[in-house]
């Protein structure tokens, strides 16, 4: 058992400290010092130690809270401090040894409670410091979904959203100030929803419902989920692409020659955990893939304008890598050089030229060379015939 830390992570209720277990109550009592925001702070009137407003923006508080290094000192955070909390942003800035956490109930079990929803089959998104759009991929008839939101203003806007992506007839518990003595919950259809007059804080709870188009789970998202200018890898060969890339837990991807980003994107929607770099030659298509991702809620790619392999300097290391533009001689050199054992590498080409160049590649350092011919069916004068589509070969290596 360590010693107790210095620094306290509190997680406290609307109910304020009836809400409160005795720990928590007795780190708050021993505490030279309680900081947090002002609303977490009105709901403790009879502290005796020191008050520190928590600052805003957020990130203006850590310095604060550093300089208080080695005294007594509290924090309060909304219920559960590390479900899309302020706990795991503060205890990045601290070593083990100098703080511990009380969580108290999240908002997200008190609205399930409310609704008598099963928790563990219900989506949980932060969406208080988060686009709205993170929600997309997550769109489909009978799916519920818990999310957190700023303001009551964001009420209004995550219901017109909702209404102009198709799914306007999605039921939304709006929950006020769960668990205190002010909690007010109101049911209404997104569609129906004009404004809001909901106070902070506040969650909604979601039944989603509507005819919006709904974006597959499986790799090979439609075409159309991608604003394109024609330069992007079509679904088909997409599949086989992010097949072959074989997203793992926590890796990051580089996807060179990014195009509309589709590969990136669709690495990204696989898992959470997941992040990638999508690097383009071409301003506006650059430009493009920053919109896609923006559409698609998909914050953790990082877009880079700029040729292969000069633009990779500096960027954080990959564990797979897809070439989809700009193949060369000179780049897959510069790749097998720095890459780190064991990176996966993916390479597409279409042209003779760049065919030529992944099977004189495979025949030196190995991997699988896989041609893909697809064809679909098209009118041929009153009846319907194969057209095919330009062969793509395929190189799959691990570095």
């Amino acid at each position: 058992m360590r010693d107790t830390p210095w620094l306290t992570i509190v997680g406290l209720g609307e109910d304020g400290p009836d809400g409160l277990h005795p720990a928590s109550r007795a780190a708050l009592e021993q505490a030279e010092i309680v900081m947090g925001p002002a609303r977490h702070l009105s709901l403790l009137p009879d502290l005796t130690a020191q008050r520190i407003e928590w600052p805003v923006p957020f990130a203006d508080g850590l310095p604060v809270l550093q300089s208080l290094r080695g005294r007594k000192v509290a924090v309060l955070a909304s219920g559960d401090p590390f479900w899309f909390g302020a706990g795991s942003v503060i205890a990045r800035h601290f070593a083990d040894h100098e703080w511990r956490a009380l969580p108290g109930v999240s908002c997200f079990s008190l609205a399930a409670a409310r609704l008598g929803w099963p928790l563990e089959a219900t989506l949980t998104l932060g969406l208080h410091a988060a686009p709205l759009t993170r929600l997309r991929p997550h769109l489909a008839p009978g799916r519920r979904a818990i999310v957190t939101l700023r303001d009551g203003a964001a009420v209004a806007d995550l219901a017109r959203w909702l209404t102009a992506q198709g799914f306007g007839d999605t039921t939304l518990h709006v929950m006020e100030a769960l668990g205190g003595p002010r909690e007010r919950l109101r049911r209404t259809r997104a569609a129906a929803l004009d404004g809001s007059d909901a106070g902070h804080p506040v969650c909604v709870a979601l039944d989603i419902a509507g005819d919006g188009a709904v974006i597959p789970l499986a790799s090979g998202r439609p075409d159309a989920v991608f604003e394109t200018d024609g330069q992007i890898t079509k679904r088909p060969v997409r599949a086989l692409t992010l097949s072959a890339l074989a997203p793992r837990p926590g890796e990051h991807l580089w996807d060179i020659g990014g195009g509309s980003g589709s590969i990136a994107l669709e690495w990204l929607i696989a898992d959470a955990s997941l992040t990638a770099t999508a690097i383009e030659a071409r301003a506006d298509r650059a430009n493009r893939i920053r919109r896609n991702a923006e559409t698609l809620g998909q914050d953790r790619l990082r877009v880079v304008t700029g040729t292969a392999p000069a633009a990779l300097e500096g960027l954080t290391p990959p564990d797979a890598v897809f070439i989809g533009g700009g193949l060369s001689d000179d780049l897959l050199s510069h790749l097998w050089a720095t890459l780190p054992p064991g990176t996966r590498l993916v390479a597409n080409a279409v042209t003779l030229e760049s065919e030529a160049l992944l099977a004189r590649w495979q025949a030196d350092k190995g991997g699988d060379l896989l041609r893909i011919e697809l064809a679909h069916a098209a009118p041929l004068g009153p009846r319907r015939g194969w057209k095919a589509a330009w062969p793509v070969v395929q190189w799959n290596v691990a570095r």
